[in-house]
């Protein structure tokens, strides 16, 4: 009988994607196993298509409290026995879940004191900065050497359906979008507001690159439809906005068709990376001592104020590390990337015809 592995997702889009090279090394370490993902339901189309998992399983009892954790974890008991569970964030409640459920050997990290429920804790990894932050694609793959699983590099692979591909195809023809033709901005950011950009902001980058012969479109998961129209209403005309119009793994494949894309210091970012597509990046209250991995297609903006980073989720001050990113430093940023694009396709070209 094949070995039953369930893995706890992170809940935030960006660090499911990037985690998505420890899953990669575990598939390849555990070949024969059956490997369970479990993780918050709007999140686990973004891994459709991957092949590293038998079954994505949606987590049920997401901030629900306590009878619902025991209720998901009798449904997960009665379902099957896993012999080995992973439990990627560092929460008490995704490592009671699996005890609760019977896996057999749960590991994780031993953070908040949950040494006390794991079967093996993990040490972390020594952190730098003030913060001790650690790029959560070398988090992951240190939880994942701890059962065996052999990194196989910290780049982040995703890959889309064909129901993906379909839809996104569909979507982009009825707005007149042409794939890779196209700036794709992402206002939202579901972490909080400190993170994200100013409408107008955003707004002035979009009219500079329709001024200049670019298309643009608006993009972000249900939920964040307010902040694109008031992007929209900034604009001197709306653009196309796709904003909670698709679920995340037909939003990847719209992503993946971008000429590049702006957005906050959020998931869109590396979806982007992941299929090698550029972009600029607002970062303010956030460091990239946390991300500083998959740099090559990306663009930082940001400035030096004193108080970041502070990862707080709502500035309470004057969100000076937001306000004074400078419209016209993205879309110049906007334009060096077109520019780095544009000569990457003549070499390849002259590659092709040697």
């Amino acid at each position: 009988m094949s070995q039953e592995i369930l893995v706890r997702a992170p809940n935030w889009l960006g660090d499911v994607v990037m985690c998505t090279p420890a899953f990669r090394a575990l598939r390849a370490a555990f070949p024969e196993a059956r490997i369970t993902l479990h993780g918050r339901d709007g999140l686990l189309p973004v891994l459709g298509g991957a092949p590293w998992f038998d079954a994505l399983l949606p987590v049920r009892s997401y901030h629900r409290g306590a009878a619902a954790l025991l209720a998901e974890a009798r449904s997960l008991r009665a379902e099957r026995r896993f012999d080995l569970g992973i439990c990627l964030p560092d929460s008490w409640s995704s490592a009671l879940l699996m005890r609760a459920a019977g896996v057999r050997r749960v590991v994780g990290t031993g953070r908040a004191g949950r040494g006390l429920i794991l079967h093996e804790t993990v040490s972390p990894l020594p952190g730098v900065g003030s913060r001790g932050l650690v790029a959560r694609e070398r988090h992951a793959l240190n939880l994942v050497a701890a059962v065996g699983a052999r990194p196989l590099g910290t780049q982040l692979e995703l890959f889309t359906t064909s129901v993906d591909e379909d839809r996104a195809d569909a979507l982009l023809k009825a707005h007149g979008l042409t794939p890779g033709a196209f700036l794709a901005l992402a206002p939202g950011a579901s972490y909080g507001s400190a993170k994200r950009w100013a409408a107008s902001s955003f707004a002035q980058v979009a009219d500079g690159a329709l001024s200049r012969g670019l298309a643009v479109c608006l993009i972000g998961a249900p939920g964040e439809e307010g902040v694109s129209a008031e992007v929209a209403s900034c604009m001197r005309a709306p653009p196309p906005d796709l904003t909670g119009r698709l679920d995340a793994g037909a939003l990847k494949a719209v992503l993946r068709r971008a000429r590049a894309l702006v957005c906050n210091d959020a998931g869109a970012r590396h979806v982007a990376v992941a299929f090698g597509v550029p972009c600029v990046v607002l970062m303010g209250p956030t460091s990239l001592e946390k991300t500083d991995c998959n740099l090559d297609r990306v663009t930082v903006i940001e400035t030096e104020v004193d108080c970041r980073p502070c990862y707080e989720r709502d500035c309470p001050i004057d969100h000076r590390c937001m306000t004074r990113l400078e419209p016209s430093r993205v879309l110049a940023a906007v334009f060096d990337v077109q520019q780095t694009r544009a000569e990457e396709g003549r070499r390849g070209a002259e590659d092709a015809g040697t």
